[in-house]
């Protein structure tokens, strides 16, 4: 009996619990479904171009489940810029993206037809179908490709393979081994192989490295230290000693005070004939030289006149006032917005967009104020009406410590980064012409000068020592020409 009871005693009570795990089970069940519809719909997508193709973005709270369903589903990787996921904007993705999410809602209602309606086969575009390689060093290619994850293990594989993050190339030592292994990838791949036109260019030596050198020496102190004093900037200060250095190793056996007037002759020379060196690294090693063998030692001036290079008289390129609008609108990164705004808006060099501080821009008077700039001058600029609500917003968002443009951990932006926004804000312009950060600048004075504006004050607004610097802009400026006819206008043909 009472071995009975205790039995049915326990059945009773493992009825109960399994009611319960059941009743659990059915309200958590519930609950996840509840929060899953909740969760889903939070979940949207947009298109846009990225990185000079056009990319579908997804965008949603951090989940750990949705994240791993998400990369499942179709290709994608990660934008830091967007703080979404981002895959390739063809109709399938998208289909199969609204299969695995049906909550998936467009940021913008009007992007949903017009994804829907993008053809699901797009032809790649030709530049993606092909692989360029180009020789800059005796031995040594780039590789100028779209992203492949095959070719870029096969790169690896090569000797001294590089990957330079800035301009997107791969550089490599390549010999026939190499040569067959990127004509076998390219056959089976689809792809056309590029190589370079070579005949043209004359084979230069390269610049020897510092461990390529027995017994290498350095730049004497005593040139450091008078630069220092003298107060060049950093960046003079570098290519002095670099240029000085390459010098002195060039004549490793003599001691450098004992290097003769005919010896630098020379080694000019062949820095032309052999290394082949542009006329502003000429001039730069010049005057590395004769800053020492003048200024350091106390030389006469007139026993090193050394050949200078006639300086070419190239005209700035410059962007349309629609291009530079195009480039700022096709921008969606506030920070890379703002820094191409004040770039063009104020005319400045890149080193002084990366040097301003947050109290260096005046809102009372609608200036900025750039200090120490090239040629240890400081000076004020204009600050756009239209630039400064966006400034404030940019300043709220990222809170600047030092610099006015920081960097992602910290410190100054780098030069090499904003060169790339600006690259990337003329791909998704589709502006083809040959521009960098200091095109903006030219811009700027250029569009003043065709508003008007007297040439005086934009030599100072940019910072010129001399006007015949600044009238090089009366000679890009489309205005001036556009009132004057040409001969053959008059003819009656």
């Amino acid at each position: 009996m009472s071995g009975g009871k205790i039995e049915g005693e326990s059945m009773v009570g493992v009825l109960d619990k399994k009611a319960e795990y059941a009743q659990l089970s059915c309200v958590y069940s519930l609950f996840l479904e509840v929060y899953t519809h909740v969760f889903m719909v939070k979940m949207h997508y947009y298109a846009k171009m990225h990185r000079g193709e056009r990319r579908l973005f997804v965008q949603f709270p951090f989940h750990t489940e949705t994240t791993l369903q998400l990369k499942l589903t179709a290709p994608c990787q990660w934008s830091k810029t967007e703080k979404a996921w981002h895959f390739e904007a063809t109709n399938t993705v998208f289909k199969k993206l609204q299969e695995a999410f049906p909550h998936l809602q467009a940021r913008d209602a009007t992007l949903a037809p017009a994804l829907a309606s993008k053809p699901a086969d797009k032809k790649p575009a030709p530049e993606k179908l092909t692989v360029k390689v180009v020789q800059y060093q005796p031995g040594r290619y780039r590789v100028i490709a779209f992203h492949n994850p095959l070719l870029v293990s096969i790169l690896k594989t090569f000797p001294f393979a590089m990957y330079d993050k800035a301009n997107k190339w791969w550089s490599a030592a390549i010999e026939e081994k190499q040569r067959k292994a990127l004509m076998d990838f390219c056959k089976t791949q689809s792809l056309k192989l590029v190589w370079a036109d070579e005949a043209r260019k004359k084979p230069v030596k390269p610049k020897p490295h510092a461990y390529e050198i027995a017994n290498y020496r350095t730049c004497p102190d005593a040139m450091l230290q008078k630069l220092q004093i003298m107060r060049y900037s950093p960046n003079t200060l570098l290519v002095y000693k670099q240029a000085f250095e390459e010098f002195i190793n060039f004549y490793p056996a003599k001691k450098i005070d004992d290097i003769t007037e005919p010896e630098i002759v020379a080694y000019t020379r062949y820095l032309v004939q052999e290394r082949g060196i542009s006329a502003s690294s000429q001039n730069q090693a010049i005057n590395a030289l004769k800053f020492y063998y003048e200024k350091v030692k106390g030389g006469a001036r007139k026993f090193y006149q050394l050949e200078r290079p006639l300086k070419a008289n190239k005209l700035p390129t410059v962007l349309s006032v629609e291009e530079v609008q195009t480039m700022i609108k096709g921008t969606a990164n506030l920070k890379h917005k703002t820094m191409i705004m004040v770039c063009y808006s104020a005319g400045l060099r890149v080193s002084e967009l990366l040097s301003l501080q947050p109290r260096d821009i005046d809102s009372h008077r609608m200036q900025i104020s750039i200090k120490d700039a090239k040629g240890r001058k400081d000076r004020y600029t204009l600050l756009s009406e239209k630039l400064l609500p966006l400034l404030r917003d940019y300043y709220k968002e990222y809170r600047p410590q030092h610099y006015l443009f920081e960097g992602e951990t910290g410190g100054q932006y780098s030069a090499r980064s904003m060169q790339a926004v600006v690259k990337e804000a003329l791909l998704r312009a589709k502006i083809e012409k040959t521009a960098s950060v200091h095109t903006l600048r030219h811009s700027f004075a250029t569009h003043l000068l065709e508003n008007g504006t007297d040439l005086r004050y934009i030599q100072n607004l940019l910072g010129h020592s001399s006007s015949k610097t600044t009238e090089i802009y009366t000679h890009v400026t489309s205005k001036a020409l556009s009132g004057i006819k040409s001969p053959l206008d008059s003819l009656d043909i």
